[in-house]
């Protein structure tokens, strides 16, 4: 696996974000895969961007049609999040996502929709990784801008996407398997790792029975096997419902968890 992105498409990101936000633009941090030592073949680039005001509807037009060029094949995927330095200091649960693209969202960017700002717990683990190992790529240290994500905050958030992951699963199988692990993961040893290394750490403590669908989601990952389910798919609801259930054991009360 690659340590480290193709060296311009990072910055390409941060060229659009700065050319449409300009001074606006508070900072820029690569974080995700690149930075967690586990960039596989499917892995996006992954930008965190901190603006100083709200964006307006223009601009955020105008990102989607800057950042849709630099991302997807023979490129590789890139997914930019921005938060308004307002809404990511004082913290505040659920915290507002002021834009994001990634290649999910193609098909509707490309018939012209243009994000809101939403609330989205998703900004919880995802601040929490930046500013433990967010690389700047334009302003200061992402602690700068950012402050500290309540333990509390994290663990609700990472079990309220687990419902998500479990519908997902026949859609995008590889993404759901690999985050299931990596949600359980990250609420048992409070670390946020890779999913490599997430799905590393799970397979030692899976039983045997549920093992086999996490190791072709891995290996899928990596690159070293098709990313083919027809002879497991009768496992991998069973996996599902087991690391489910694994979560909302862990997860504390109150999080809409499964099973809470």
């Amino acid at each position: 696996m690659e340590p480290v992105p193709p060296p311009g498409q990072a910055r390409q990101a941060v060229e659009v974000l700065h050319g449409v936000l300009g001074g606006a633009l508070a900072g820029a941090y690569l974080h995700g895969s690149a930075v967690l030592g586990g960039l596989g073949p499917h892995s996006d680039i992954d930008v965190f961007a901190v603006v100083d005001r709200p964006t307006t509807r223009p601009e955020r037009r105008a990102l989607v049609a800057g950042l849709m060029p630099l991302s997807g094949t023979p490129a590789r995927p890139v997914e930019v999040t921005v938060v308004a330095a307002a809404h990511a200091r004082p913290w505040r649960y659920p915290p507002l996502q002021e834009f994001q693209y990634g290649e999910w969202l193609r098909a509707d960017y490309e018939r012209g929709h243009v994000p809101d700002p939403r609330p989205d717990p998703d900004l919880a683990p995802l601040t929490a990784l930046v500013l433990s190992h967010g690389r700047p790529l334009h302003g200061p240290p992402p602690a700068a801008l950012l402050d500290p994500v309540p333990r509390a905050d994290l663990r609700r958030a990472l079990a309220a996407g687990v419902p998500d992951l479990l519908a997902d699963l026949e859609e995008d199988t590889r993404n759901a398997v690999l985050t299931l692990a990596r949600v359980w993961t990250t609420l048992a040893t409070g670390e946020i790792r890779s999913k490599d290394g997430a799905a590393a750490w799970a397979l030692e403590r899976l039983p045997a029975r549920h093992r086999p669908v996490l190791a072709r989601a891995r290996a899928a990952y990596r690159g070293e096997h098709p990313d083919h389910w027809a002879d497991l798919a009768p496992a991998l609801r069973p996996y599902a419902d087991h690391l489910a259930g694994v979560i909302a054991d862990l997860a504390p009360a109150g999080t809409g968890a499964p099973g809470t």
